[in-house]
């Protein structure tokens, strides 16, 4: 995550920028420019949009007004709460947000010199492995003098709609950004890993269950860790309000996580802050801004929670209603974090590979899930060992992002997933004819999602990863990663050795 950013086309903001000051002009990014295309590739906004530069939206512009806040940004007309309710998260990690925003002190207005301005910013995502520098000018859309995308709750602050614009870039227009996962917006600024829990199991059934789902989710959010969560909906609920005031089918982002003592019970009370991208409509529930619970605790401790009676999008519940309401969260790991001093206890392998179709059906890679028995084993292989009695392994599978080609009518995903297979101790080359008997056997589910991601324990013993999509000879690149606390030895299984 140290490593320097590549140049997202080729374009070196310093350079650019010397070159803007040098001539004394304002910055126009030829990659991105203000036309229709860098808006829509479909359904235009509704109105006569005119792009203007923040000196011609505010009299004092500035990249951050009075530091940086997950209350600082709402969305706009686009359906991109999930890359909102992602911004919201990443405001609250110090460690974060400057790998996103860099040389932020560099880029901000300074009223005392504007002859240093040059209308170019940059931000950096983790794309696909690696850091990805990418350069917009400040130009922004508008209708009617307002933004009509992501904005700040103060006027003359603009630094989320500018890394909305150098995303919408990163993706190919606006309107890509239209519909997404939390997830992915939070690991591309990160390069965190992302696993999604399924909250209609029996969480809120199950108290033990749930008091231990609590106490991990807590140790990922103290840990620099991003979780947001989601209520399921239909196609005709989308963005449907329920009796509770949770909107269906729209990414909310974890702004906290606390247990709280009552006063005359002496019990504690495990809590969740949550945070609407659209800045407005909560929970009305349980602990809800001005509900009755709140007498319960001290004024002491309820002012260190931070407690509002406003409808400004954020609020607590009580973690029990969460487990009941949510239908899904995504928890996303920031591996390899500095903590107090202490590296994070994971040790991450990373391979590259793509799923590819040859002549010889011995050299294919694309065959498909278990299911295609002729070919299942025609996919790359990667043998790892666990060398303790029981050990946690966590394997995470991605594929190139997609939105892009949403622009030429494509962008769909693949349908990923993984096979772990046991096999004997002494195997280093590839299996060929015949795999491990099912209880020997674990399997990701196959989504269409850009990552897939499980973590199991497993005994001690040499394993298999095949990493394929659902169908055979479906192509695409991948990225696989795989998290152990020991040295796995983790490695691809080439051509088979021929044994004499």
């Amino acid at each position: 995550m140290t490593s320097p950013a590549t140049h997202y086309k080729k374009q070196d903001y310093s350079h650019l920028k010397k070159n803007c000051l040098d001539n004394k002009k304002l910055f126009e990014d030829p990659e991105f420019p203000v036309t229709n295309s860098s808006l829509f590739y479909k359904n235009p906004p509704h109105g006569c949009v005119v792009w203007k530069r923040p000196r011609e939206i505010s009299d004092d512009p500035h990249l951050f007004v009075e530091g940086i806040s997950s209350h600082d940004l709402n969305q706009g007309d686009l359906g991109n709460c999930w890359f909102v309710a992602a911004c919201s998260c990443l405001a609250l990690k110090p460690d974060l947000w400057p790998k996103v925003i860099p040389d932020w002190k560099e880029q901000e207005w300074d009223p005392k010199h504007p002859e240093r301005y040059a209308g170019i910013f940059h931000f950096q995502f983790w794309v696909f492995g690696e850091w990805m520098d990418v350069v917009v000018d400040d130009r922004l859309p508008t209708i009617n003098g307002e933004l009509i995308y992501c904005y700040s709750n103060v006027g003359n602050e603009f630094w989320s709609a500018l890394l909305e614009k150098a995303y919408a870039k990163l993706s190919g227009c606006y309107e890509s950004l239209d519909g997404g996962n939390t997830a992915d917006a939070v690991v591309d600024f990160s390069g965190a890993v992302a696993e999604n829990i399924d909250l209609e199991t029996d969480f809120h059934k199950d108290q033990k269950k749930q008091d231990k789902q609590f106490e991990d989710l807590q140790k990922v959010y103290n840990r620099d860790g991003i979780i947001c969560s989601s209520i399921e909906a239909a196609s005709h609920e989308i963005e449907a309000r329920m009796p509770c005031g949770l909107v269906k089918g729209h990414a909310y982002a974890v702004t906290e996580m606390k247990s709280v003592h009552l006063e005359k019970e002496g019990q504690a009370v495990p809590l969740i802050r949550m945070r609407n991208p659209w800045g407005k409509t909560e929970w009305n529930g349980a602990w809800s801004d001005s509900s009755a619970e709140w007498k319960n605790i001290g004024g002491v401790e309820r002012n260190k929670l931070g407690i509002t009676v406003q409808d400004d999008g954020e609020f607590w519940m009580s973690f029990a209603d969460w487990c009941k309401y949510f239908t899904f969260a995504d928890v996303c790991h920031v591996i390899n974090t500095p903590l107090d001093g202490i590296n994070n206890p994971w040790n991450e392998v990373v391979h590259f590979a793509s799923w590819t179709k040859h002549l010889d059906p011995l050299k294919n890679r694309c065959g498909g899930c278990i299911n295609n028995k002729n070919t299942f084993l025609q996919n790359p292989q990667y043998v790892f060992d666990v060398t303790k009695d029981m050990d946690e392994v966590l394997v995470s599978l991605q594929q190139r992002d997609m939105k892009i080609h949403r622009m030429i009518g494509q962008g769909e995903n693949l349908h990923i997933g993984f096979t772990i297979l046991k096999v004997e101790y002494y195997r280093k080359d590839r299996l060929l004819y015949h795999f491990t008997p099912k209880e020997n056997m674990h399997m990701s589910e196959f989504f269409e999602d850009r990552t897939v991601c499980r973590r199991w324990m497993l005994p001690k013993g040499r394993y298999i990863i095949i990493p394929s999509t659902f169908e055979p000879e479906k192509l695409g690149d991948f990225m696989l990663r795989v998290f152990t606390h020991t040295e796995s030895g983790c490695r691809e299984l080439l051509e088979p050795v021929v044994r004499k």
